[in-house]
């Protein structure tokens, strides 16, 4: 999909073709709508079409007559019935009068420009275009990390009883997209590294300043990042010993369980043996049989006491 946009007097509409000061977005295109974009720009296309692989690097490259910038954005996805996230390539290509974005998805990042949400936004300043789009990013980056922080803490109130295997597993979710974004956000550091020494497009004073926010924010981005991994470890820690305990719990009942019903299964076996009636206690008494059975009950009580006084049961 391909669609044109501009802005006048602050407000943006869609253009039925390429003009000057046009915004080119690109969802997904095919590789016929690359070429064509392409030849119009005068743009290598698999530059154009680069950030379509979803393993593309973040990076910054200056082309004869064009840049290419391609970041890492995070996107919602469904991961084994519920919402997860990811990163995904977003490219960026400025030239001399235009400036296209293109990813495999349309996402959140973009689609506050559509909705005229974002102040001084103007496709013909193109720099400041790119800075807006990056703090965007970076801004997006935090609201998710919230997130996955907030369902950390929904697993971490559940820790007890309610504690199950798939709280680990979803810990573990959680750890892998943290790892993601870490990658994803020190790539895009390095992009906003270089881009503090562009100077092939004019900057504007407040220019420079939005994108010293933007690296605020991308490396607070970082910060939460590192600070939520360490704190979903502990947590997977803290779960994979609640439920060994749990385990340790479980099988010291069944040990004291299997040591008292061993007292009855012994003394009524030796009972049970074939010999002389005579050579076995009470075999002749009327009450013999009430005899052993209270003997063994006095003996699994004694037991019982004994575990519990050695804080065993």
């Amino acid at each position: 999909m391909v669609r044109y946009y501009r802005t006048d007097n602050r407000r943006i509409h869609e253009e039925t073709s390429v003009q000057d000061g046009v915004w080119i977005h690109m969802v997904s295109p095919s590789a016929a709508e690359g070429r064509m974009i392409a030849d119009l720009l005068k743009v290598d296309v698999e530059d154009l079409l680069a950030a379509l692989d979803e393993e593309e690097s973040s990076r910054i490259e200056l082309e004869d007559g064009y840049t290419l910038i391609i970041v890492d954005i995070p996107m919602a996805e469904m991961r084994h019935g519920k919402e997860s996230y990811t990163t995904v390539p977003l490219g960026i290509i400025l030239t001399a009068k235009e400036i296209v974005t293109v990813c495999t998805e349309e996402t959140p990042v973009l689609q506050a420009f559509f909705d005229n949400r974002v102040k001084e936004f103007s496709t013909k300043k193109k720099l400041r275009f790119v800075y807006q789009i990056l703090y965007r990013v970076a801004v997006l980056y935090q609201s998710d990390l919230r997130v996955i922080d907030k369902k950390r803490t929904e697993i971490e109130e559940r820790v007890g009883d309610d504690t199950e295997e798939a709280d680990l597993i979803a810990l573990h979710e959680l750890e892998s997209t943290l790892v993601y974004f870490a990658t994803s956000l020190r790539a895009n550091a390095v992009v906003l590294d270089r881009l503090t020494r562009y100077k092939r497009l004019e900057q504007y004073p407040e220019d420079k300043e939005l994108l010293d926010d933007v690296i605020v924010e991308n490396r607070q981005a970082i910060e939460m990042t590192t600070i939520y991994r360490d704190i979903i470890n502990g947590t997977r820690e803290l779960l994979s010993s609640v439920i060994d305990n749990r385990m340790n719990n479980i099988m010291k009942s069944l040990t004291v369980i299997t040591l008292i019903m061993a007292i009855p299964a012994v003394i009524s076996g030796i009972y049970g043996m074939n010999v002389n009636s005579r050579w076995v206690p009470l075999a002749n008494s009327a009450h013999g049989f009430a005899i052993v059975c209270s003997i063994m009950i006095v003996i699994c009580v004694l037991l019982l006491v004994w575990l519990r006084k050695k804080r065993i049961l």
